[in-house]
């Protein structure tokens, strides 16, 4: 194997193209021939090419040069094995596509596996931006051919352009009664990733989620690029008869499922086959193939199964107004899907943990630069991370953090007054807060954080992390008379009784309540746990189900096990201050 243009080439194509193309001096009369003989539309793109293809293998320059990686850009290509396993499993549906679109073609093995799979194509559409592997995907196309003589040859055309500046509409106005196939594998990778890399592989700015302008400057506006790539075919094909089936991330799936409330996309039969992206790939990234049915009575439920075995695992989407993991499993627990009594919290951003996260040792702060400081106290506080969160009760932290500010936005100025070595050490230190790239921070005082405010102070809080996969609650008690902090990983309810606190732990880390968050949560999520989640956890309706008998224990074990002295006296009024206000003022009359 040998390359020419940066792709892989087989000898079997080199030595044909020798023959093949002896005495042909015009690119025009080269790309008829290759068009007559294989279906291959405009082979050759122009004459420089041409003539270079001439020489490589007339003179023998094909040569091997080392495999760009492009993994940077999301760009993991499909094996053939893979690629192939994934027609038969669409042929064993009957599936029997005349038109063949594949919106990222790479080096072209799904076209190779399509060809070999389906006997009825008349016209194959493959796109691919990155020049050697469209060189890759039309030598492999000739060595299939060569390989395969008596297989019938569709028109093929390999168009080496971006993804974004394909008119799909057009094509499908051209084949308006032909049964459709979408295949293939978009780059796993956000806009804002590419954006990163100064890729121009991108579609343009837009903030196609509706986001507002908090969120969008936060990170919800970034998007996976196959996702907008999947929308974008929907757009272009949902009332064409045929199908749909792409290798993409499983949080693609999700949210395509998500927006199907909304979109109402003509789409059914939406399944997901999870394969092993570390077999397949060696990647660490969960991924599956999204498969559907076009032109169909919108449906906003997918039935996910295991790619290799076919076995059913479960089925989530959309309950009515509720989006769910497990529609099985949700209606076990869903008496308790509403909305909490109790506002939850995300902790404290502030993107400078070198110099904001400190350790306390031998009566001085040691940052992560190893540097010794000596700071005022007042502005020290308590500090918990995603991977504190691992015990029901915490007294203790390892680390603490300094807070500049009592609520977003807050003038700064007042450290250098009130607390000169504090701000002495932040100065020192401005070009990392200067160097902080989010937005959020454009425009506010020096040495900003968010995810503070009056909330924030209240003494007992009840945390879980975000980012581990544990359904787990913990009980955050104050250290040295205040309150403790957690960073923005973590969530958290906070309450001035401890009562109500231990009331809270107790009806979170609930049989019942793990069930509930199993059913609605997803757990190949990059967070398990957003706001919204627990948001929807109804502590009263929970509450009331629950026997006073089982909290007695509970709060029997907890006092027992972290010497704590916690009374049931306290029930009642917790459970009005959990109702909502409306009935609180009718008892008034």
């Amino acid at each position: 194997m040998n390359k020419i243009f940066e792709a892989n080439i087989s000898f079997q194509v080199c030595n044909f193209l020798k023959g093949f193309l002896k005495n042909i001096s015009s690119v025009e009369i080269a790309n008829q021939k290759m068009f007559d003989s294989f279906g291959i539309h405009t082979f050759f793109d122009n004459n420089s090419d041409f003539k270079t293809l001439i020489e490589s293998i007339y003179l023998s320059n094909a040569s091997s040069v080392a495999e760009t990686d492009r993994a940077e850009y999301g760009d993991f290509q499909t094996n053939k094995d893979l690629a192939d396993k994934l027609a038969k499993s669409l042929l064993l549906k009957n599936i029997s596509p005349e038109i063949i679109i594949e919106p990222t073609c790479g080096k072209g093995n799904f076209i190779i596996a399509a060809l070999s799979n389906f006997k009825t194509i008349k016209k194959i559409f493959g796109v691919e931006i990155y020049k050697p592997y469209v060189w890759e995907t039309k030598f492999n196309i000739l060595n299939f051919f060569l390989s395969n003589p008596n297989i019938q040859k569709p028109e093929i055309s390999i168009l080496h352009s971006s993804v974004f500046d394909i008119d799909f509409k057009n094509i499908s106005k051209q084949y308006k009664t032909e049964e459709l196939l979408i295949i293939g594998n978009p780059p796993w990778v956000t806009n804002s990733e590419l954006g990163s890399l100064n890729s121009t592989n991108l579609p343009k700015k837009s903030n196609f989620k509706n986001q507002n302008g908090l969120d969008a400057m936060t990170g919800k506006g970034n998007f996976d690029i196959a996702e907008y790539i999947t929308l974008t075919l929907f757009d272009a094909f949902q009332s064409h008869k045929g199908h749909l089936a792409l290798l993409v991330k499983n949080s693609v799936i999700k949210n395509i499922v998500f927006e199907q409330k909304r979109k109402q996309y003509r789409i059914d039969e939406i399944e997901k086959h999870c394969i092993d992206s570390k077999k397949e790939f060696n990647v660490s990234v969960e991924a599956s193939l999204l498969s559907c049915k076009l032109n169909s009575i919108p449906s906003d439920k997918c039935s996910e199964f295991d790619f290799y075995s076919s076995e059913k695992k479960l089925t989530f989407g959309w309950l009515n107004s509720k989006f769910v993991s497990n529609i099985y499993n949700y209606n076990e627990t869903k008496n308790i899907d509403g909305l909490c009594p109790f506002e939850w919290r995300q902790g404290i951003k502030h993107d400078c943990s070198n110099i904001m996260e400190l350790e306390r040792k031998n009566g001085y702060f040691t940052n992560k630069l190893s540097e010794t400081i000596t700071l005022e106290e007042d502005l020290i506080y308590g500090f918990l991370k995603s991977s504190d969160l691992k015990n029901t009760v915490i007294k203790q932290t390892r680390k603490h953090t300094i807070l500049t500010q009592t609520k977003v936005g807050q003038d700064t100025s007042y450290i250098q007054h009130l607390y000169p070595a504090t701000h002495t050490y932040l100065k020192k230190n401005i070009s990392s807060f200067q160097a902080r790239k989010s937005s959020i921070y454009k425009g506010k005082p020096p040495f900003s954080i968010f995810g503070i405010g009056d909330y924030s102070f209240k003494p007992y809080k009840i945390a879980i992390s975000g980012l581990y996969k544990t359904y787990h609650f913990t009980l955050v008690l104050p250290q040295n008379n205040k309150p403790v902090m957690l960073d923005d990983t973590c969530y958290f309810i906070g309450f001035y009784k401890i009562e109500y606190a231990i009331y809270t732990l107790i009806l979170l880390n609930s049989d019942k309540t793990e069930e509930f968050l199993k059913s609605i949560t997803f757990y190949d999520a990059k967070r398990v746990f957003t706001k919204d989640i627990l948001m929807r956890l109804n502590l009263l309706e929970l509450a009331i189900k629950i026997s006073q008998k089982e909290i007695k224990e509970q709060i029997d074990f907890i006092n027992a096990k972290y010497d704590l002295e916690i009374k049931l006296s306290n029930w009642d009024s917790f459970i009005d201050e959990m109702k909502p206000k409306k009935e609180k003022q009718l008892k008034l009359f």
